[in-house]
């Protein structure tokens, strides 16, 4: 048992001890006086002892295998997390036994396409046990906080009232930190803010609105990936779970509609609330040092859409790219007549468009404003299934090893390597060369990589053919090949 007078929170927190790692979990930043209402902070808990040995509930979501895409075997079962619609604003706060502070802090936002929880430190998969444990073996220690918040319907709001609701519980969940991480021995001042997929495009939401951190590190997504949209995107989604009667409908039927619908993903909307999503291509807020990188094989997300499409449909959604869209699918394979040969290259074109086009755009311009970029390639294979090769999402695996790799000697060393990057990069020093994009993989094998390197694990050539394009027409066809058929189950 781990015990915690904490000062700013007026209370006794009841923690866990694991190792030289003390959990504190489930802990309360913030309450939601109504249904789609803005949160408001938990700061005083007027002398209370509060008994923080079990995470916290997740927000009400359709059930989802979250082994299926991680290919993690059907024997090793993931635990039956608690939801609850407005006790799901907590967060988790992992410390270095022993910790002298102040210490740099990592925030973690979870991904999940903004619908499901994918990965919460509950289900073990991105457990900071390891990577808080590493940074005090190493001399290094930091202090982890993992964040729940409002998905879903929940988190988008049905349009009558506040707007991106799960930017909105995530930004008073740094508050928090920046109020109360003192009590644990952690640096207010010296925030790192981290996330993967859905929850890296949140976390360059946070970049473009200015949030207060010093870092951020992007996993697999940004808002190239997924930007803004009017929020009249969102109605015919509203009213088809129920319009006016989603306020007071209940919980359960609103999950149940939710399953009807097949709503696999959702996105940030432009909010007057929220001015800096009008505009955010250029804005690059008040961070420092960027850390962000991409998998080998992300698309991996629309494959089964992807596979049922023809080469003609292929074809035509290549021609929206305007001019130069020959030559583009030309260089993509797209062929009317390789059915193979188009559907793998539609995948790379979404790829390329939705992850590492973006990557190459936001560092040119994060380092033209003078921050300092660091880039990573990742393409370390699934370790139980290395034909389904890296993947979206197979990197969480091996960076927080929350269940154990050691039958993969290779995928155990990556995720070794990984910890030990990131926690220099929370910490403020270099991760590797500036300059240099840092490679994780393959076949257990971690180096710097020249220019002429990432041409060799990335369609470079590619990404520079599109440069010369119209890139809302580029944009108009990968929509045409990815809009609707994204999956967490592939």
């Amino acid at each position: 048992m781990a015990v915690l007078r904490h000062g700013t929170l007026n209370a006794t927190l009841h923690g866990l001890a694991n190792g030289s790692a003390l959990h504190f979990r489930g802990i309360r930043y913030g309450y939601v006086p109504a249904r789609f209402a803005r949160p408001f902070p938990v700061d005083d808990w007027h002398g209370r002892e509060l008994n923080c040995t079990q995470y916290g509930p997740k927000c009400p979501q359709v059930h989802m295998d979250v082994g299926h895409l991680l290919r993690i075997p059907e024997d090793i079962v993931l635990p039956k997390e608690p939801e609850d619609e407005f006790e799901c604003l907590n967060l988790d706060v992992c410390v270095p036994a022993g910790l002298r502070g102040p210490v740099p802090v990592m925030i973690w936002i979870h991904g999940g396409a903004q619908v499901v929880t994918f990965g919460s430190a509950a289900s073990g998969i991105c457990d900071p046990s390891l990577i808080v444990q590493d940074s005090a073996r190493l001399g290094k220690p930091i202090i982890f906080v993992s964040v729940q918040y409002r998905l879903n319907i929940f988190g988008f709001g049905d349009g009558t009232g506040s707007r991106n609701l799960a930017l909105k519980d995530q930004r008073l969940a740094i508050e928090w930190v920046r109020k109360h991480i003192g009590g644990f021995g952690g640096d207010p001042s010296n925030l790192t803010l981290a996330g993967e997929s859905a929850g890296a495009v949140y976390v360059h939401a946070h970049v473009v609105t200015d949030a207060p951190v010093k870092r951020v590190i992007l996993q697999s997504g940004s808002l190239g990936m997924s930007p803004p949209q009017p929020p009249s995107r969102g109605d015919p989604i509203i009213a088809a779970l129920g319009g006016p009667s989603l306020r007071g409908a209940a919980v359960k039927e609103i999950v149940e509609n939710l399953s009807v619908l097949e709503l696999n993903a959702l996105w940030l909307q432009l909010d007057d609330e929220l001015p800096q999503l009008q505009d955010w291509a250029p804005r690059t807020g008040n961070v420092e040092t960027f850390l962000i990188g991409d998998n080998e094989y992300e698309s991996v997300l629309w494959r089964n859409g992807v596979e049922e499409m023809t080469p003609g449909m292929i074809l035509s959604a290549f021609n929206l790219a305007g001019h130069g869209s020959r030559d583009l699918g030309r260089i993509y394979g797209i062929s009317a007549n390789r059915p193979t040969a188009s559907k793998t290259g539609a995948l790379d074109f979404c790829g390329d468009v939705r992850y590492s086009f973006p990557i190459r755009k936001l560092s040119e311009l994060w380092r033209s404003a003078g921050r300092t970029v660091y880039t990573y390639a990742f393409d370390q294979a699934n370790p139980w299934q290395a034909s389904s090769r890296a993947h979206h999402a197979v990197d969480l695996l091996m960076l927080f090893n929350g269940l154990n790799l050691s039958f993969n000697a290779a995928a155990e060393a990556v995720g070794a390597e990984m910890r030990r990057r990131w926690i220099a990069f929370v910490t403020g020093e270099a991760p590797w060369t500036n300059g240099k994009t840092f490679a994780f993989g393959p076949h257990g094998e971690c180096k710097e990589l020249d220019a002429m390197g990432y041409r060799q694990r990335r369609r470079v050539g590619h990404m520079e053919l599109m440069e010369g394009m119209d890139w809302t027409k580029i944009t108009a066809a990968c929509a045409a090949i990815a809009a609707g058929r994204v999956s967490l189950m592939n």
